[in-house]
């Protein structure tokens, strides 16, 4: 994608910029000519040109300043993802009220907070895009993810509740939902695995195409969401999944 212009000219915020699918979004905005700002708990060693600032999308004032200086050193703002987030395992019985008020905290307030910030310069954009990334755990039943599946439920729900929201002031708002990706939060998992090797394989066989989806597939599908190539496009959860939401297989033949 690089040396593409498809974006220039507009100014791009991605929350949890610092690593991976945020750090594939922001890197994939830049080389289509937008320029773009990180908000992360560690922005440092961010290459030129993303500029880094840090913020907590689970506390207000965090997020309040570190939006406004942003946009104001893009002079505005078009574009804003959503990509913030933590992950957690296990059933309803295995985490406390305390875990899933600072998951839900921050999955799903987090894009509130962020968002809230942000309207106003998105208001006042021409081409005004939010994507929120999601997961395909918001429509699929997942083993060891209650916690995490209800958060990302209802970012599906509070996105579709966004675009209608703000579909008469220009502002379009849609979702990605990726499969099990190749980001540092599923490594941990998987060196947390009592057979790393093996878990990996469950996971990669659950997905149709027999890999983990990549960080920059992901990021790619969010830059078409935010681009003028999406004008049309909004209240809608594109999944990026290795064909995990659609499809069933047979199980391939045996030897």
């Amino acid at each position: 994608m690089t040396g593409t212009t498809g974006l220039t000219g507009l100014r791009a915020l991605v929350t949890g910029g610092g690593s991976g699918i945020g750090r594939a979004a922001a890197t994939q905005l830049a080389e289509q000519g937008a320029r773009v700002a990180v908000l992360d708990l560690k922005p440092d060693g961010l290459p030129e040109p993303l500029r880094g600032y840090q913020a907590d999308v689970s506390d207000d004032a965090s997020v309040r300043a570190a939006v406004e200086r942003a946009t104001a050193d893009l002079g505005g703002l078009d574009i804003l993802v959503n990509n913030a987030g933590v992950g957690a395992a296990g059933t309803v019985a295995d985490n406390s009220d305390e875990e899933w008020h600072r998951v839900w905290d921050v999955n799903v307030v987090g894009i509130v907070r962020t968002t809230r910030a942000a309207l106003p310069a998105l208001r006042a954009s021409a081409h005004a895009a939010v994507v929120n990334t999601c997961s395909i755990a918001a429509t699929a039943g997942l083993p060891q993810r209650a916690l995490y599946s209800a958060t990302k439920g209802a970012v599906q729900s509070l996105t579709l509740a966004m675009a209608a929201d703000h579909i008469r002031e220009g502002v379009r708002v849609n979702c990605v939902n990726p499969g099990t990706a190749d980001t540092p939060w599923v490594a941990r998992l998987l060196q947390a695995a009592e057979d790393p090797a093996a878990e990996r394989a469950a996971l990669e066989a659950r997905q149709p195409m027999g890999r983990l989806v990549t960080a920059e597939e992901v990021a790619a599908a969010i830059v078409y969401l935010a681009s003028p190539a999406a004008a049309s496009v909004t209240g809608t959860a594109l999944p990026v999944d290795g064909g995990m939401a659609g499809l069933r297989l047979r199980p391939p033949p045996r030897d």
